[in-house]
């Protein structure tokens, strides 16, 4: 009786070890709007009827149908406030999140708004975390936060881009998993990293880098600890961060800070989407 050979049974029944696919690329996206937003510069949250663009300290309220300012909030001259990265709403609240970059050792806390008043509510310190705390996003009653690292002076000393994770806590901020990015992923985003995600269409994790006008779809992994990259979407935005608009199907808000503009884009997605 002829036998295989032990080492082709083992690659057999462990295709784990084949190559990753590579992104898909036929994911299109396609701008419906723009306007100016003097505060476009870290970020966009939007939600029924408003988008809020933010920055380090400023935060401004702006209306969906014509773009005009409407209301704001600005921390005070000696406030609390280093810099806001990114944000989204929930209940009548913009959740954003804070760091004290380019300081190290690196600080975080997750900030509150009333979005009807404007007004600064609520605080919640995360203190000193496994890096600079970039965005966080809420699903099944779970908190995802990414810490990012980076090359250079304001990164941890001997780490950088590719010790950027994603956590997953529970409601009292209790981790309860953890993710890293995968390598050629981290490549994109350069000396920075990660600057905002969001669960969007197909339940994927939507990810943004610095500056790149690119959007990367995202899944978790079977197995192991490493997110998968499912596709690419080329995008008018300039990076930072995003939010979905809840009232239209696949369409997103993002910034581009050089120009302080805030762009509406709506996404068709392609290979590996599931309705």
């Amino acid at each position: 009786m002829k036998t295989t050979p032990f080492f082709l049974c083992f690659f057999l029944l462990v295709p784990c070890f084949a190559k990753p696919a590579e992104p898909a690329t036929d994911w299109t996206s396609r701008e419906i709007a723009r306007f100016k937003a003097a505060e476009a510069n870290q970020g966009v949250a939007v939600d029924d009827e408003f988008f809020y663009a933010i920055t380090n300290r400023q935060i401004g309220k702006y209306k969906k149908s014509d773009g005009s300012r409407v209301d704001g909030w600005k921390d005070e001259k000696d406030g609390p406030f280093i810099h806001l990265n990114a944000g989204f709403i929930k209940d009548d609240q913009l959740i954003g999140s804070h760091s004290n970059f380019p300081g190290v050792p690196m600080f975080s806390s997750v900030e509150i708004w009333d979005v009807k008043t404007m007004k600064h509510i609520g605080s919640h310190s995360l203190g000193l975390g496994p890096g600079s705390l970039t965005w966080t996003t809420d699903r099944d009653g779970f908190h995802y936060a990414c810490f990012a690292d980076y090359e250079g002076k304001s990164g941890n000393a001997d780490k950088g881009p590719a010790y950027t994770q994603l956590i997953r806590y529970d409601d009292q901020w209790r981790v309860t998993g953890g993710w890293g990015f995968p390598a050629e992923l981290v490549t994109k985003f350069g000396s920075s990293s990660a600057s905002c995600g969001a669960f969007g269409p197909g339940g994927f994790l939507y990810v943004t880098g610095h500056d790149a006008q690119e959007i990367y779809v995202l899944d978790f992994p079977k197995g192991g600890s490493i997110l998968q990259w499912i596709a690419t979407i080329p995008a008018s935005l300039e990076g930072q961060s995003f939010s979905w608009d809840p009232t239209r199907k696949n369409v997103l808000y993002g910034i581009v800070r050089k120009t302080k503009e805030v762009v509406v884009i709506e996404i068709t997605p392609g290979t590996g989407f599931r309705p």
